[in-house]
């Protein structure tokens, strides 16, 4: 049920639960993973959400062939806007599949499956197009590992929306008067 450019709902998705195949994936992500997270770590010494972060993450990884699922969105169609693609161009491409993708989160949520985003393996396209035996018109967007969470739910926090929203202009926190908007 999610929008889409255009509305062409290009979207396809890899289900992946066969061992060998999570087990490719897996090392994808994890050599991805080890020089992003050795930079972040290093950017934000002593910060303990990065830290916690740095941490989940890595216990996922460490543990990939136990994820139950993995779920590989994809765009069917087109070809992934490279440089000098104009940034809308770029901008709708890639927003043509991630609203399907928040759906899917959020799906798993409510029924209690744990569940994350990951780019990181799509830094070498090529390979997991090879992996997933991914047609040339089909692209994979990230994956979405997915499974039983280990104890519970943690907390979840987000910053406060009146952090993050601006009125009329980038940097009015004031909100509009009659508007009904609350901070």
């Amino acid at each position: 049920k999610a929008p889409s450019g255009s509305n062409d709902q290009s979207w396809q998705f890899v289900v992946v639960t066969d061992a060998d195949v999570k087990a490719k994936i897996g090392e994808r992500y994890l050599k991805t993973w080890k020089p992003y997270a050795k930079r972040l770590a290093k950017q934000n010494p002593g910060d303990t959400a990065i830290e916690t972060m740095l941490r989940a993450v890595q216990w996922q990884i460490d543990h990939f062939d136990d994820v139950p699922a993995v779920v590989i969105p994809c765009l069917k169609g087109g070809r992934v806007p490279f440089a000098p693609t104009p940034f809308i161009a770029k901008s709708s491409y890639f927003g043509s599949v991630y609203p399907s993708v928040q759906n899917l989160l959020l799906a798993a949520r409510s029924v209690g499956l744990g569940a994350n985003i990951a780019t990181g393996p799509m830094f070498t396209l090529g390979k997991m197009r090879r992996i997933l035996e991914l047609p040339r018109d089909v692209t994979p967007m990230c994956i979405v590992p997915m499974g039983w969470p280990k104890g519970r739910y943690g907390p979840t926090t987000r910053v406060a929306v009146g952090d993050v929203v601006h009125f009329d202009r980038y940097g009015n926190r004031s909100r509009p008067a009659g508007s009904g908007a609350t901070r």
